[in-house]
């Protein structure tokens, strides 16, 4: 058996140390290693990925837009109700003398500057709502005291106008072009907060019937709209404006994901209005309206789906008549703009100055029209719109108009067939089956045509409207 000699014993020692120590410096590198890569220093992430492809960023266009977007401070004086000091007893036994108590309260919203060289902010009429005094807060901490220029209360907007150098404005974009699935960022200051931008998308566009506002063709967005955003920038990815943040539902008190914007085409109509005038004046075109339900498509023969606007009533001399519009027309489009509820082409008519004309599209005896009309002056003053003949009507009587108008409901038996239709006492029936009504004769002829249902032409108190009766 091999011996080995001390100097080879030792140099056996030497490599076993050497073994050892490489295995120690290589543990050492590894646990060196994992405890850099362990760092918390993955925060801050790097502008480029693996292959050196820039990563996606909001920054870049914010430094742009966030200058552009205000705070507002809003201070309003309110009675203050004491019931001590309000007792004439109490202050005549104390001596103290009669005096209205007041506390200044402050609210906060946003704004946007639209035009630097004048010093144009536009935010929501309820923001800035019985305000006593107005300040603006730039992004850059400058605070002016802001000028009312005017407001839309319909709309929810009002124009403000600072005295200040080296301001910065948005651009406006075409909010008509915005589609649903759209990428847009809100900003503004939320519960005072200070200025945040939260992200999302177009949710829905066009929402009307929320009783928000008179005039209602909202941008719906899941960007976080929470209080103290009305009034600020909803804008598209480029840094241009294309609403006014100005509602939420929020069931809890606070954004739940559906928040609203106004157009900001809508707004930009109200806004030049202002500048100009100093209020909005809104044209009309001379009709009343209501919106088309299943039994109407039915009765109008419409295509299944076909959705618009019903013409109840057309205003004698009015731009509509004169455009050779007339009751039982069932509006489509305004320039070429789907209007599918009575909101939408009230808001399609509101936002034209007086004296523009639209192109109007509408459908009469299963045949689509285009006429051109003028918008009205609302001032003008325009002339009104205005026995047992059916199964159906049971429990009705009527008898003719005395000017000759049409027929109307004298009586109606409680209980009755005619009450349970929605026909009124007083209801003033203009026309029947789509046949004009002048009296019972022209009545009882035309419901003499109906079998099933009765389509009847109403007036009742300043509005016209269709009732169908099966």
């Amino acid at each position: 058996m091999f011996q080995p000699t001390p100097f080879l014993s030792f140099l056996y020692l030497v490599e076993e140390s050497l073994m050892k120590f490489r295995a120690l410096a290589a543990s050492t590198l590894t646990l060196t290693a994992s405890l850099l890569l362990g760092t918390p220093s993955y925060a801050a992430l790097p502008s480029v990925d693996a292959s050196g492809n820039a990563l996606p960023s909001l920054a870049p266009m914010l430094k742009n837009v966030n200058p552009a977007v205000v705070n507002i401070a809003t201070y309003t004086k309110r009675e203050v109700n004491n019931p001590l000091l309000s007792d004439p007893f109490f202050r005549h036994f104390f001596n103290i003398p009669e005096q209205r108590q007041t506390q200044r309260q402050r609210s906060a919203g946003s704004g946007v500057i639209v035009d630097a060289a004048k010093g144009t902010v536009i935010t929501n009429h309820h923001v800035i709502n019985g305000a006593d005094e107005i300040q603006v807060v730039l992004h850059d901490g400058r605070t002016f005291a802001a000028k009312l220029v005017g407001s839309d209360p319909e709309v929810d907007i009002a124009v403000l106008k600072i005295e200040g150098d080296n301001l910065t404005q948005l651009p406006m974009s075409n909010s008509d072009e915005l589609q649903v699935g759209d990428f847009v960022v809100a900003i503004g200051n939320p519960f005072g907060l200070g200025q945040t931008v939260t992200t999302g998308v177009v949710s829905a566009l066009g929402r009307t019937g929320l009783g928000i506002e008179g005039y209602e063709d909202f941008i719906q967005t899941d960007a976080s709209i929470n209080p103290g955003n009305s009034g600020g920038a909803l804008v598209n990815l480029r840094g241009e404006l294309v609403g006014i943040n100005t509602a939420i539902i929020a069931p809890a008190g606070g954004n739940v994901g559906i928040g609203f914007a106004i157009p900001i085409n809508m707004a930009r109509a109200s806004v030049e209005q202002i500048m100009d005038h100093g209020e909005v004046k809104r044209g009309q075109i001379g009709v009343s309206i209501q919106d088309v339900t299943p039994e109407l498509q039915e009765a109008f023969g419409l295509k299944n789906g076909q959705l618009g606007v019903l013409v109840t009533g057309v205003a004698d001399k009015s731009e509509a008549d004169k455009a050779g519009l007339k009751p039982g027309d069932v509006i489509i489009a305004v320039d070429g703009r789907p209007t599918l509820s009575t909101g939408a082409l009230r808001n399609a008519i509101g936002v034209r100055k007086i004296g523009d004309t639209v192109k109007i599209t509408y459908i009469r005896d299963g045949r689509e029209k285009t006429v051109r009309c003028k918008v009205g002056n609302p001032n003008e003053s325009f002339a009104s719109v205005s026995g047992k003949s059916h199964p159906l009507l049971e429990g009705a009587q009527f008898e003719n108009h005395p000017d000759g108008q049409g027929v109307v409901v004298s009586r109606i038996a409680p209980r009755s067939p005619a009450a349970a239709s929605g026909l009124q006492q007083g209801d003033l029936i203009i026309g029947a089956n789509r046949r004009k009504v002048s009296n019972l004769e022209d009545f009882n002829s035309a419901v003499g045509r109906g079998k099933d249902s009765i389509l009847l032409h109403i007036q009742r108190g300043r509005g016209t409207f269709y009732l169908v009766i099966r």
